[in-house]
């Protein structure tokens, strides 16, 4: 059989379907090219490359403070923890300080941000299941984020908030009673989604046993953030590499047993507690202080060398690798992006799966690509 999913030689009793690129659910401008026997798939190619964005390369053309822009384009339903991956880089090259209280308001935006995402999966993913209600549900809470967001920065999808060396302005002086409310407002919430969703029993036998992925497998195909938590390995680089004070913030990272679409998709219901955990950490931490570290230039030139870091963003691990020639731009600047590599494994899980089960398992690993076709 070929390797091309446009042109594939078929047996007599086998079929070859294109899913997407033009699909509600397969939540952006990804082609999936599946060979089925019957019901059962027996080959899948995941086909990218209709979203060519190209911020690697604009990067190269762009100064310092212009790449933290680009970051918010990657992961747009995440782009705090873009912004604060790009910046930890570029601080590491420059060699400067972030002051106390922007490190704090960097850690609750991010995890507000990576609430605000968890819940865009949880209502997406009960559309593709068939749960209309858990949707409207998911975008009345998430709207409430957003507005936390539009209050700190002005906008609500693409922040630009988190700068180097700190944040763009401080919060006005009703943001943290309005967060802390939105936080009581929330935990009873997430117990009705247990309710209405998680335990729900038709969605259990969509997701129960579905699309499993061993421990070993994960490892081996090197998925990150949910879905490899989902299969039982403890990694999270807050707790393994902690970055912007996280060792000092108490809270669990929750792990699956079976690896299946309920346990990817409930390890983010979970997840989204333990962030509510940490959010109210850092509102508790915040003390008066200034919001930006000094040392960096308008147009900062960092001396010759290379720096890596790496995040734990909503969808896995989220790395930056730059080199600086000494130039305004990045001389080099490559983004490891979990989706893509969360996206590779498609081809070995899918097989052997029915064709309705294809969307369960596309939704569980919970892909943005706007990071997978960078």
């Amino acid at each position: 059989m070929s390797n091309s999913p446009a042109a594939p030689e078929l047996k007599s009793d086998q079929l070859f379907v294109n899913l997407g690129p033009q699909h509600p659910s397969t939540h952006g401008v990804l082609r999936v090219g599946l060979t089925i026997e019957g019901e059962i798939v027996v080959k899948a190619v995941p086909d990218i490359g209709y979203l060519h964005r190209g911020t690697e390369k604009l990067a190269e053309l762009r100064g310092y403070h212009h790449c933290v822009v680009i970051s918010d384009r990657w992961d747009y339903l995440s782009a705090m923890n873009n912004n604060l991956m790009f910046c930890l880089a570029a601080e590491k090259l420059l060699k400067v300080e972030v002051p106390e209280r922007a490190q704090h308001l960097r850690v609750a935006m991010c995890e507000l941000n990576r609430i605000a995402s968890h819940l865009l999966f949880f209502g997406t993913f009960g559309i593709d299941m068939g749960a209309f209600t858990a949707f409207l549900h998911a975008f009345r809470e998430r709207e409430m984020v957003l507005d936390l967001f539009e209050m700190s920065c002005g906008a609500r999808l693409t922040y630009n908030y988190i700068r180097l060396a700190g944040v763009m302005k401080d919060v006005p002086d009703a943001w943290v009673a309005r967060c802390r409310e939105f936080l009581e407002f929330f935990k009873p919430r997430l117990k009705e989604y247990d309710e209405l969703l998680s335990f729900n029993p038709i969605f259990l036998d969509r997701t129960k046993g579905v699309g499993a992925i061993s421990k070993a497998a994960a490892v081996d195909w090197g998925l990150s953030g949910p879905n490899l938590r989902a299969s039982g390995v403890d990694y999270d680089a807050r707790k393994s590499e902690p970055y912007s004070g996280y060792e000092k913030y108490d809270f669990d990272v929750p792990l699956g047993g079976d690896g299946d679409c309920w346990d990817r998709y409930y390890c983010r219901v979970r997840e989204m507690h333990e962030s509510i955990k940490i959010v109210e950490q850092a509102l508790a931490k915040l003390q008066p202080g200034p919001i930006l570290g000094k040392g960096v230039a308008k147009v900062p030139k960092p001396v010759p060398g290379e720096a890596y870091v790496h995040v734990e963003g909503a969808r896995g691990d989220l790395g930056c690798y730059l080199v600086s020639d000494g130039n305004m731009a990045p001389y080099r600047m490559h983004i490891r992006a979990p989706s893509f590599i969360n996206l590779a494994i498609l081809q070995e899980m899918l097989v052997g799966e029915r064709m309705s089960d294809v969307i369960a398992i596309l939704g569980s690993i919970d892909i943005v690509l706007g990071e997978v076709d960078r």
